[in-house]
């Protein structure tokens, strides 16, 4: 009984091996299947176990050796320019304006922001390509070829954008064409000429040249001609971009020899709209107040005098406060012209009161010589309010008449016979006219003032003619 059971268990082995054996030969490849399916439809969970198989098909290490390799940077000595030894390697540059940041008067500069792009062809640097695409790489590959070392003249100071990485990008062509381009601000100097400021046009440019690469070594080229200088839309608020416009030459160093030299040239015409407002009318404002005066009764002296000292101290701040925003310069600018010609309209009517109160005081002089001032009469306090006499102060019809006397019939009959007509053989004097109506202004004071009111509104309008004419 027994041997018949187990006779039974290893016939049912038997039959039960190969079915396993069939089992376990497919179960690895659905295991395999499985785990790749896993592999590339499932996310690792945050903070979880990175899958081992996830890491090989990370191949961003081996896409830059390989295009290393496709490069072939290692076989060659790209601290020598390309072609070496021949002629100069012609480089192509593009340039696009993206804006104006500032420009400073006192300083003398501007700051520009661009997109500056070079076009050179580098024959160590062609990869074969089946379909004739370029491939596209940042500033890690830059600093491994050779790249011109174009520089900005006259620059202060400039930097090349790194937010969030270097703006610079690098495209080569399967048949080693080479764009490089990079975006960069610069601060230059611009020879400005203040002259006709602020009526004046500015005409600034940016230089762009080699550092060590001569004419015989590298040649600088606008790529597209007068198209290679493109501009956004630039709005400044002290002034109109008027004209962009590229240029080249030659700059030679005594040392070094020629140099391939590109020029970035811009016109810039002021607003004048801003100095309007902030100069010439609280200008013209203080000039005509200065005129209120020529109405203000002569014997007024505190009125007269606290607003002509007024204008005078407000056109000073005028000049300090304009000076104080411009350059040093040692030559005279237009708005200098303008602001000390209206100092000198305020300061002369000034000067007109004061004349106008000494021959009002000279003349009330003369009047009280000739009449018999009373014992009683002070002259110190006629004077102790405003300066001046006042012939109405002191009642003359209440003095004696001057009795004549021989001298004064004599004088009387001498100035008769002047009055009559010259007879004949005798010499005619010439008159002096000038001289004549000078006396009668001043034993006529109030006439100045007269006079004043017409001159000076006449004299200021013909100034302006003649200034806007010339700057305008």
């Amino acid at each position: 009984m027994r041997v018949a059971l187990l006779a039974l268990r290893l016939m049912c082995l038997a039959w039960l091996w190969p079915v396993t054996h069939l089992n376990g030969s497919h179960y690895p490849n659905k295991r395999r299947h499985k785990e790749q399916y896993v592999g590339e439809n499932t996310k690792p969970k945050h903070g979880g176990r990175v899958d081992l198989k996830m890491k090989k098909l990370d191949s961003t290490k081996s896409m830059l050796i390989k295009s290393e390799q496709l490069l072939r940077i290692e076989d060659h000595d790209f601290a020598m320019r390309p072609g070496f030894g021949g002629s100069a390697i012609p480089v192509g540059i593009d340039v696009q304006v993206e804006s104006i940041d500032s420009i400073s008067e006192v300083n003398m500069d501007f700051t520009m922001t661009l997109y500056l792009r070079h076009y050179w062809q580098d024959d160590r640097l062609a990869f074969p390509s089946s379909s004739n695409k370029s491939r596209t790489f940042d500033a890690r590959l830059v600093k491994k070829i050779w790249v011109p070392d174009v520089f900005f003249v006259h620059s202060k100071r400039s930097f090349i954008h790194d937010t969030t990485m270097e703006n610079i990008m690098l495209r080569v062509f399967p048949d080693g064409n080479i764009l490089y381009s990079v975006r960069i601000t610069v601060t230059a100097l611009c020879s400005m000429d203040f002259s006709s400021f602020p009526l004046d046009t500015q005409n600034c440019s940016l230089e762009l040249e080699s550092y060590a690469y001569n004419e015989n070594d590298l040649m600088l080229y606008w790529k597209n001609g007068n198209d290679s200088l493109r501009t956004d839309e630039i709005v400044l608020s002290q002034f109109f971009v008027e004209d962009f416009q590229p240029s080249f030459g030659l700059a030679f160093y005594s040392s070094t020899g020629w140099y391939n030299r590109l020029y970035i040239n811009f016109i810039l015409r002021r607003h004048i709209f801003f100095f309007m407002l902030q100069t010439y009318f609280p200008t013209m404002l203080m000039v005509m107040l200065s005129w209120v005066s020529f109405w203000i009764d002569r014997r007024a002296v505190p009125a007269r005098v606290s607003l002509g000292i007024t204008t005078v101290l407000t056109m000073s701040t005028i000049i300090t406060g304009v000076s104080a925003s411009m350059p040093q310069v040692s030559y005279v600018k237009a708005v200098d012209i303008y602001l000390w010609a209206s100092f000198l309209f305020v300061f002369l009517s000034v000067i007109e009161y004061a004349a106008v109160n000494y021959f009002t005081t000279v003349e009330e002089m003369k009047k009280l010589r000739r009449a018999k001032i009373p014992e009683s009469y002070d002259a110190t306090q006629a004077m102790a309010f405003d300066g001046c006499f006042h012939d109405n102060e002191i009642d003359l019809a209440s003095l004696p008449e001057v009795a004549s006397t021989p001298n004064t019939e004599r004088n009387t009959q001498t100035r008769n016979s002047t009055a009559s007509a010259p007879t004949e053989g005798t010499r005619l004097r010439r008159k002096h006219p000038v001289k004549q109506n000078l006396k009668f202004i001043m034993s006529n004071s109030y006439m100045i003032d007269s006079y004043s009111r017409v001159i000076f509104p006449m004299a200021y309008l013909l100034f302006n003619i003649i200034y806007w004419s010339m700057y305008a």
